[in-house]
């Protein structure tokens, strides 16, 4: 509904696929055959490889988790100095839909680091067990750039 008959359609279509082709033929093909092997380098999940709009659902579903997790961690106090990681001062996002998306991966990443790398001393499995290709990235910040756009 966001997309549909907006200024986004094109863009969305570059970036997730066509959302016109058979969603039933795409899944039934996404179960029959297997993962494309470079799925890592264009998706947030193999899932999302199904389909345009299990492209977009899988990204937003990401977006939703990192921008929760960023305001959950700033709530509790808790942040990661970034000298360390990047050679910059610490981010802190008052307000994710008024920032840049670049702003909210650079509090993300090294958030996801930390707290995957704590989990492992606990013999856990990581929170966010995720890659963010720079496709990937590009496709959160769309979402980013739709939701702004509609705020």
């Amino acid at each position: 509904l966001l997309i549909e008959n907006s200024a986004w359609l094109d863009l969305f279509r570059t970036l997730f696929g066509d959302e016109r082709e058979d969603y039933g033929q795409a899944l039934q093909r996404h179960y029959q055959s297997p993962a494309p092997s470079n799925w890592q380098q264009n998706f947030v999940s193999v899932y999302a490889a199904a389909h345009a709009w299990e492209d977009w659902a899988e990204t937003w579903a990401h977006y939703l988790h990192i921008t929760d997790a960023i305001e959950t961690a700033q709530e509790f106090g808790v942040s990661v100095r970034l000298q360390a990681v990047i050679g910059q001062g610490t981010p802190h996002i008052t307000d994710l839909y008024n920032q840049p998306f670049e702003h909210i991966v650079d509090a993300w990443l090294p958030l996801t680091y930390a707290l995957n790398s704590i989990n492992r001393s606990m013999g856990q499995p990581d929170m966010y067990p995720f890659v963010l290709s720079p496709k990937a990235i590009e496709k959160l910040s769309f979402v980013h750039e739709v939701i702004r756009s509609n705020l």
